[in-house]
């Protein structure tokens, strides 16, 4: 089996995301993907089957410890093998394929210089009255408000100053029932114009994930409250990791149809090889 290593929403080498992509002619038992993910160690890997019809592939991640339901970044990745790597026809692939997934049909777009572009269902938010006490209390600093998507929390902070310093007990965040949590606060003005509209990092103890280096699927929460609050509909976002991540994002909601948001990167190529199960 092809496996290929890639550092997702970045423009050099060893910053991003890395993930694993696994192309596969055939479904493998769970057990084995579960045991190639753990063997991986890497925040997801990604395996994806051809099909037939509407849905040009199937796909599927797991973390070292669990199977998710959805990963942005990794799918990111598989979008760059299918396009660059695992090459078919220009005429077969065009600059748009589509994965079905635990989480309903995802596109990828093919766009100029290298970049990629994910077209992910909007997550639905609420601001959440009821808090685990370890949500707060593993932050070690209280934010403005707290919100629960359907599988994070998201906690508002002011400035991108606190986001940075944040050093969470994650002993204790991993007592807290969600896939991970989502903290967040508005970009830090740059004369140098690296700002950003907003900046985010995101911790997942729960699911084997101290510190994500850069999480796709967050943007789908993180998107919708921005727009709303800067009234703006694309907005430009960074994840403050060590590694560090740089995202294009654009809030699709005319009103009439389920709102999509659009969450743009680069991906690196690090490595190829082969798994000898």
């Amino acid at each position: 089996m092809r496996i290929y290593q890639l550092d997702a929403f970045t423009d050099r080498l060893f910053a991003g995301n890395p993930a694993a992509v696994v192309p596969l002619s055939e479904w493998l038992p769970d057990e084995q993907m579960q045991l190639i993910a753990s063997e991986n160690n890497l925040a997801e890997t990604a395996f994806y089957v051809k099909t037939e019809g509407e849905a040009n592939y199937h796909i599927r991640w797991f973390t070292p410890t669990v199977e998710v339901d959805l990963c942005g970044h990794a799918t990111l990745a598989a979008g760059y093998v299918v396009f660059f790597l695992e090459k078919g026809s220009e005429e077969e692939l065009g600059d748009q394929i589509f994965f079905n997934s635990r989480s309903g049909q995802l596109k990828v777009c093919r766009g100029e210089n290298g970049w990629l572009t994910l077209d992910f269902p909007v997550d639905t938010v609420q601001k959440a009255n009821l808090q685990p006490p370890a949500l707060i209390t593993s932050l070690r600093e209280k934010p403005l408000a707290v919100y629960k998507g359907k599988t994070d929390y998201m906690l508002i902070y002011e400035t991108q100053e606190q986001i940075e310093s944040l050093q969470p007990d994650l002993r204790e965040m991993s007592t807290v029932p969600a896939r991970g949590v989502i903290v967040t606060a508005p970009g830090r003005s740059d004369d140098s114009g690296q700002g950003v509209d907003f900046v985010s990092r995101f911790f997942g103890p729960q699911t084997g994930i101290d510190e994500d280096p850069v999480t796709g699927s967050a943007h789908t929460t993180l998107v919708p409250y921005w727009a709303e609050k800067l009234g703006k509909k694309e907005l430009t976002a960074r994840q403050l990791s060590k590694r560090g991540g740089y995202l294009r994002c654009k809030l699709n909601d005319d009103g009439t149809n389920p709102a999509r948001v659009d969450i743009s990167g680069q991906v690196q190529l690090y490595l190829t090889g082969e798994i000898n199960p």
